[in-house]
């Protein structure tokens, strides 16, 4: 096969830390990467960093990055052939998969059948179960109503979970633990799964206690190769949502990541697959595991898999896309080391971890032996509520598990960012729990850690760096070096966390 590639320029249809990401494969790819930017975004570093930007509109996403019209539209104004939707917005709608095919356009991820048939959660399991793979026990088709819901609760036994047939990212889900609670939790899950994906069928699933969050990173091209590059721990989750991974996970043994594997690949068969895509299961304390879902498109926590098994994930996407075979094969890959990764977003911990908005006024990346930054942001940029609120991931590698711990501690410590709140804090923390420290845990981790994770004492390893940037900062404004803050916009927020004000009162005391 000749490798010449029909590609030239992609469209990468995202933003942030993950457009970066992409923008960066392209360019080792010997790719143009066309950016796209809404207007709070014209100065974010992906837009920079891009050959061609192109402005797709206002704040809100559906304005912006959800309108199809705009992407294709911004694609051919500038001569793309291929188009990246990254992760989150359009990345598992195979309305957009096909919105790029019909424009004569590549688009970089699955075929549209693929996320159709993965994208409706019961559709997605009955194939898993004609495929041979473990599922969860639980309906395989939506529930009509309350009574019908009540009989299935009753046919699995109490606890169980209501789950939207149309999504995931923990939308439309509740934990129902008593009978009485099933009613009003049916409703809230059909009505916050209508908001969310725009369909309010939901399914009911088994509950299942002490389980660990274990997902397979899988690649498949065209050429019926699918490629299973080993396991993600991804248990630390607050309300379904995930917080921190690590590959690989300390619950795996050699036979049984074999064995998981073997499912995963069978599970990425059965819909014809091809591209980057991640097989998430429920494992139990004796090593058996359930089909849950399947990611359709490049996961957020990629790069731990990437920096265990030596494999750009991103690259390969790009390749496949462009009708070339895999460069990695099955049963050559051992993982090489430990990786951790924390999502570092705008978020209070210790305020039921509340969204945060504003003006990043100073930002100091960590660096050094086994620290990867994924980031999306700069010193000036505004972090606004219109979007996720992950900022950068924060990944660092070891030879083993405790040397990655070790560096992830330092690293964390090295962080500093001022001007909003971040989960910075609490990332710390977790590192420094003696049961993660042990690799104890699942999935209800933070619920049972909780209380001693998230009290608001003031860590001064955190507050003390924070502190000399606030003098800086605050000496820079007295001295004309910079212009002072303006009310309108102010380098903190009025609603500051917990690390600003202890920075405050540092710096006052010096």
């Amino acid at each position: 096969m000749s490798d010449v590639s029909p590609i030239k320029r992609v469209l990468v249809a995202n933003r942030g830390e993950i457009a970066l990401r992409i923008i960066r494969a392209c360019h080792e790819e010997a790719l143009e990467a066309v950016a796209v930017y809404s207007e709070p975004d014209r100065l974010a570093p992906h837009v920079r960093a891009a050959d061609v930007a192109v402005p797709i509109g206002p704040a809100p996403a559906p304005q912006s990055y959800l309108s199809i019209p705009k992407l294709i539209g911004a694609a051919r104004a500038t001569g793309c052939q291929a188009v990246h939707p990254g992760y989150g917005f359009l990345s598992e709608r195979a309305e957009f998969a096909q919105a790029v095919g019909d424009a004569g356009l590549i688009f970089v991820g699955p075929p549209p059948e693929a996320i159709r048939a993965l994208g409706d959660k019961t559709e997605a399991r009955r194939r898993m179960q004609a495929a041979g793979v473990p599922i969860v026990p639980g309906t395989m088709r939506p529930v009509a109503d309350h009574v019908q819901a009540r009989a299935e609760a009753v046919r699995l036994r109490l606890p169980v979970l209501l789950k939207a047939a149309a999504g995931g990212g923990g939308k439309g889900m509740r934990l129902v633990r008593e009978e009485g609670e099933l009613a009003s939790a049916l409703e809230a899950a059909q009505s916050e799964a209508l908001k969310a994906f725009g369909a309010g069928e939901v399914y009911v699933e088994k509950y299942l206690e002490h389980q660990r969050h274990v997902e397979i990173q899988v690649l498949a091209d065209s050429f019926g190769r699918v490629v299973a590059l080993g396991e993600r721990e991804c248990s630390i989750q607050r309300r379904h949502q995930k917080l921190i991974e690590e590959a690989p996970s300390v619950a795996v043994t050699p036979a049984l990541r074999r064995r998981m594997s073997d499912a995963a690949a069978a599970a990425a068969s059965a819909v014809g697959y091809r591209s980057a895509g991640t097989i998430e299961f429920l494992l139990g304390p004796t090593g058996e595991f359930c089909f849950l879902e399947m990611n359709t498109r490049l996961q957020v926590e990629h790069p731990v898999t990437e920096l265990v098994y030596g494999v750009d994930i991103v690259r390969e996407q790009l390749r496949v896309a462009a009708g070339q075979p895999l460069r990695v094969h099955a049963g050559t890959l051992q993982p090489r080391g430990h990786a951790i990764e924390c999502r570092i977003t705008a978020e209070d911990p210790f305020h039921d971890f509340l969204p945060a908005a504003g003006t990043i006024a100073y930002l100091r990346p960590p660096a050094g032996p086994g620290i990867r930054w994924d980031g999306g942001i700069e010193a000036g940029n505004e972090v606004t509520l219109f979007y996720d609120p992950l900022i950068a991931k924060l990944i660092a590698w070891g030879e083993t598990r405790a040397v990655a711990l070790q560096r992830m501690q330092r690293a964390l410590r090295e962080l500093v960012i001022v001007g909003i709140p971040s989960s910075q804090a609490f990332h710390l923390r977790v590192m420094d729990d003696p049961d993660f420290q042990r690799g104890e845990i699942d999935i209800a981790y933070l619920e049972r850690a909780g209380a001693r994770l998230l009290s608001e004492e003031i860590r001064s390893e955190l507050a003390r760096p924070l502190a000399v940037v606030a003098a800086l900062l605050a000496e820079e404004c007295r001295t004309g070096a910079a212009p002072p803050p303006q009310p309108s916009t102010p380098w903190l927020p009025d609603r500051q966390s917990l690390w600003v004000h202890a920075a405050r009162r540092e710096a006052l005391r010096e």
